[in-house]
């Protein structure tokens, strides 16, 4: 079972890695579930994603405190604005698929937008 979690774990890393090239592809997502992954198949490897200097502070927070911060709040509200807007001028969906659409990043913009804003707090690494 361990080399599922860990095969799952660097896939999804590996997912996150492509999401910081390419704008249509999510990285913090990816990085969340490879959090949950290896903290089932390698907590050497959690403990790794939780050192990184852009991505660990934001991994900690939502992990420890469920926090998001302000920044990232901005800039999912403006990625999935932009997304709608280019959805609607680039595709033929129906009127109730773009409805759709809206309601679920709408709902999507607001849970992230309530999720409180991380408090520092100092770590540890035994």
């Amino acid at each position: 079972m361990r080399y599922l979690w860990l095969g799952l774990g660097w896939s999804c890393v590996g997912l996150a890695m492509v999401g910081t090239t390419m704008p249509v592809l999510p990285t913090v997502p990816f990085l969340l579930v490879a959090v949950w992954a290896f903290s089932k198949g390698s907590p050497e490897a959690r403990e790794w994603l939780f050192r990184h200097p852009k991505y660990g502070p934001m991994l900690q927070g939502w992990c420890e405190q469920g926090a998001v911060p302000r920044t990232a709040k901005i800039a999912s509200a403006v990625a999935m604005a932009v997304s709608f807007v280019i959805i609607v001028l680039v595709t033929n969906f129906p009127v109730w698929v773009l409805v759709l659409k809206g309601m679920l990043f709408v709902a999507i913009a607001v849970f992230v937008a309530t999720r409180p804003e991380p408090i520092p707090q100092p770590r540890t690494i035994d």
